[in-house]
């Protein structure tokens, strides 16, 4: 029985980063990246607080709209439309991004062809109570500031909207999730009822392949082990779509549970445990991720 390995899609990359500033960089830096990658990094610091992020030495394959290898940063722990902020491939390097509350994610993808040296960047968490507005600025939800003209003129300045909020004379624009139902048997009845594709966590486009990868999966909806073993296999293939755009990832210690009770169910049937826990997000925050 084939077995989709969730961890090796991310090989030796990707964590989660709680200090109040830090860095990451691209497999092998400053060395080229190797092919077929894929790296999330979850940054989380203190809800007062937003996050800067700075890019240096920035070399990806080039490609006029980064569909081969590229790096995406959102502004969330959830990754949807709504909250990308940037994706970013070539030698150009990415602005300074700021975050509009306290978490950030940053993907990066490479495929199996041209590699180039890949990238380092550095975050720093600031204290929104520091920062400090003139008297003809507005000043946004993550503490930025604003000329007050730029308030309900239709346009997002303020990388969280909130000078477009409360508008009455004109209509903000918004972005609305593109959720759509589960119609996979294997995922039927689950805590959540819909979900959105394409699935960037794992490269999958549509419900009709995740159908088919989950296949592999059928024998685990038998197993007892542990209530929500089903909710957690499904939930990485078909993720969980959110009212305000994206999709979250289960917790971490969804699939810690997981991996404690049925470890030893599993090799009795000559099966290892499939899922690499780690990549999952650290927390108990409904909007890094969500709990059963």
């Amino acid at each position: 029985m084939t077995i989709y390995d969730v961890g090796c899609l991310f090989p030796g990359c990707g964590g989660t980063l709680t200090s109040l500033e830090g860095q990451f960089f691209s497999p092998n830096y400053p060395k080229p990246y190797p092919h077929l990658q894929i790296c999330l990094w979850h940054i989380s610091v203190p809800v007062d607080h937003v996050i800067q992020l700075q890019f240096y030495n920035f070399s990806l394959e080039s490609h006029k709209d980064c569909n081969f290898d590229f790096v995406e940063v959102y502004d969330s722990a959830a990754m949807g439309a709504s909250s990308l902020m940037g994706r970013f491939c070539s030698s150009n390097l990415p602005p300074l991004l700021t975050s509009s509350q306290h978490v950030m994610t940053i993907l990066f993808v490479a495929d199996e062809e041209i590699v180039d040296d890949g990238f380092f960047a550095v975050y720093r968490a600031h204290n929104l109570s520091e920062k400090t507005c003139g008297s003809l600025e507005f000043v946004c939800g993550n503490g930025e500031c604003v000329a007050q003209e730029f308030v309900c003129d239709s346009w997002r300045n303020c990388p969280d909207g909130s000078d477009e909020v409360n508008c009455t004379s004109i209509s903000s624009t918004s972005v609305e999730a593109s959720c759509e139902p589960i119609k996979i048997d294997m995922c039927q009845g689950l805590s959540y009822n819909s979900t959105s594709f394409p699935n960037i966590w794992l490269m999958i486009p549509h419900q009709q392949s995740a159908e088919k990868l989950l296949q592999d999966y059928m024998v685990l909806q038998d197993l007892r082990c542990y209530p929500y073993l089903r909710l957690l296999i499904c939930s990485l293939f078909v993720p969980k779509c959110i009212p305000e755009g994206g999709t979250l990832q289960p917790c971490r210690s969804v699939c810690l549970g997981a991996e404690e009770h049925c470890r030893k169910p599993l090799a009795r049937l000559d099966i290892l445990w499939p899922l690499n826990c780690s990549i999952l997000p650290d927390s108990t925050n409904h909007l890094e991720c969500f709990l059963p």
